[in-house]
């Protein structure tokens, strides 16, 4: 019986050492918790720095000369726009940047040459819709309205005075981001907007003249988007 018993003893030790060692080994394989990663949500804020090609329509006319016609420099300059977004799809841009631009003489006044030539700073605000299922790729749409600043105006011999008005357009815009990653993207994006401002001029030898200045650019930009 002692024997047995002594047996029986030693078998139950071994066996709770070798459970005890396979539970330790069990524990110690075990996958350490990992917290899952939660992305901060994005600022509603985007800028982005573009350059802007200006295409003007060459058109207008000098109110009771017959055939008369104007033309206008295009340019390319450097332009801000800063973005809001209300929600992932509804945003508002307002775009900012100014260029010179020459008014010339054409149709039946073409022998007037270079009229003057005046500043040109056209904020334009837009609404937009946003596409969000596109993955890296973001396009969207606009629509909004714009009010253009025309200003260090300058007459050119033969015309002694020139104002062109300042004047309210509607704006139409289409264009798209390439995230690159969460914050950095490319930018490409096409605004018309429908400007037609009146304008005054004196001309020697004419007198006082008045008309309209049919703008209507197009501009065409590419650049580079942040957002917050």
């Amino acid at each position: 019986m002692k024997k047995f018993g002594l047996s029986a003893i030693v078998a139950a030790g071994l066996g709770a050492l070798v459970a005890g060692n396979a539970t330790a080994a069990d524990l110690k394989a075990a996958p350490a918790y990992k917290a899952p990663v939660v992305e901060a949500p994005q600022s509603p804020w985007q800028i982005r720095v573009r350059a802007l090609g200006v295409v003007v329509q060459d058109k207008g006319h000098v109110t009771g000369i017959p055939g008369s016609d104007l033309k206008y420099d295009d340019s390319v300059i450097p332009e801000l726009d800063i973005t809001y977004y209300f929600t992932n799809n509804f945003a508002a841009e307002l775009i900012l940047g100014t260029t010179r631009s020459n008014v010339n003489g054409a149709g039946t006044i073409s022998d007037l040459g270079k009229i003057g030539r005046t500043w040109i700073l056209p904020p334009t605000l837009t609404l937009q819709y946003h596409f969000t299922n596109f993955g890296a790729f973001k396009p969207y749409v606009g629509a909004g309205v714009n009010y253009t600043f025309f200003y260090s105006q300058k007459a050119n011999n033969p015309t002694v005075d020139l104002k062109i008005k300042d004047s309210w357009g509607f704006a139409l815009q289409a264009g798209f981001d390439y995230m690159i990653d969460r914050h950095w993207g490319i930018n490409f994006d096409v605004k018309k907007l429908f400007l037609e401002p009146k304008f005054d001029a004196v001309v020697a030898g004419v007198g006082a003249v008045s008309g309209r200045a049919d703008l209507n650019p197009w501009l065409i930009g590419g650049g580079v988007t942040y957002r917050f």
